[in-house]
């Protein structure tokens, strides 16, 4: 009876982590999208601006976590941090180069949500999974059986398929737009892959905590983004401020991206390959079902849909797992 009501149990927090991933992925395209093309009074708010917000709160939660770890003690804490990150400078500069990919990532993501619809462009991005499968085959010696082959060429054939351009009239205005989203989708794709695995890579060489390893990751990237606001948008800066044409939207963003990520980290440990897979495509049907009759910016093409179809497909084939055969039994 134990053993059922345990089982019981795991499957709950299987479905419940599986609905935890799906609203995350979903509601950050969304909000992120209605954020960039909502028409106010005033200027729009910095991308810029919310990369760097989004870091120091996901350094602020990190901090949080490590603290609760050590029973909120604060000299725990703080000699964890000096050990850690100021005793260990190389260790702590190796996470320099991908929080460098992770926040021009995060400022491409905000690019392509500008120019693409949210259905579009969560397609196109799960191109992700044959960058991060072809940087661990060459940075991590991982194999890839003939399923997850086969499952790339079916994702990079849905995505061809998703971005056929179409007859329609209003698809041809915006021919310029498409290209620059796409091609933000493409760099955040290739950026995304290398810096998920060269990370794992780093995780795996050493011993410490997630979340310590995420601070170091998010000071980092919190001092890039900053110089990056100052280089491209210091005019606009001096003019309207930081915070300029920040609402209750843009918080959401902020605090959704901010989040994502470590709910992510933390719902894995849960849900297996074929429910995350599993938690994409139903991602990836309600942002085209919320963009067509909420957002009214996206009309599905028969290319589209077909090109959905076997992007889903792919993602669940890269994430299955064939049993061993079972051993014959001597008689």
């Amino acid at each position: 009876m134990g053993t059922m009501s345990a089982a019981a149990k795991s499957s709950r927090i299987k479905y419940m982590s599986l609905g935890v991933l799906v609203m995350q992925t979903t509601s950050l395209v969304l909000t992120m999208r209605y954020s960039r093309t909502l028409k106010e009074e005033g200027p729009r708010y910095l991308s810029s601006s919310a990369v760097v917000c989004a870091e120091a709160l996901k350094i602020l939660v990190c901090c949080l976590l490590v603290l609760k770890e050590h029973n909120f003690s604060l000299r725990g804490f703080n000699q964890l941090l000096k050990e850690e990150i100021v005793s260990k400078p190389l260790d702590t500069l190796k996470l320099a180069i991908p929080a460098g990919i992770y926040t021009l990532q995060n400022n491409l993501l905000y690019v392509a949500l500008s120019n693409l619809d949210a259905a579009t462009y969560q397609v196109t991005y799960q191109l992700k999974i044959l960058t991060t499968a072809l940087f661990s085959v060459s940075m991590l010696g991982r194999r890839l059986d003939l399923y997850q082959w086969i499952s790339l060429v079916i994702l990079m054939a849905g995505v061809a398929l998703v971005q056929w351009p179409s007859d329609s009239p209003a698809e041809k205005l915006s021919v310029g737009s498409q290209f620059v989203g796409v091609l933000a989708v493409l760099i955040a794709c290739v950026s995304s892959g290398f810096a998920g695995v060269y990370f794992e890579k780093i995780l795996k060489q050493t011993k410490q905590s997630v979340w310590v390893r995420n601070i170091q990751l998010g000071l980092f990237s919190f001092l890039f983004g900053l110089l990056g606001m100052l280089l491209f948008d210091g005019e606009r800066l001096m003019d309207d401020g930081m915070f300029q044409g920040y609402n209750g939207i843009t918080w959401t963003v902020v605090l959704l991206q901010a989040v994502g990520g470590l709910i992510v980290a933390a719902v894995i440990k849960y849900a297996d390959n074929i429910l995350k897979g599993f938690a994409s495509s139903l991602s990836l049907l309600a942002s085209a079902v919320i963009s067509f009759f909420w957002l009214e910016d996206f009309i599905p093409t028969s290319s589209f849909l077909l090109g959905a179809l076997l992007v889903i497909a792919a993602t669940f084939l890269y994430g299955y797992q064939r049993k061993p055969a079972p051993t014959p039994v001597k008689v």
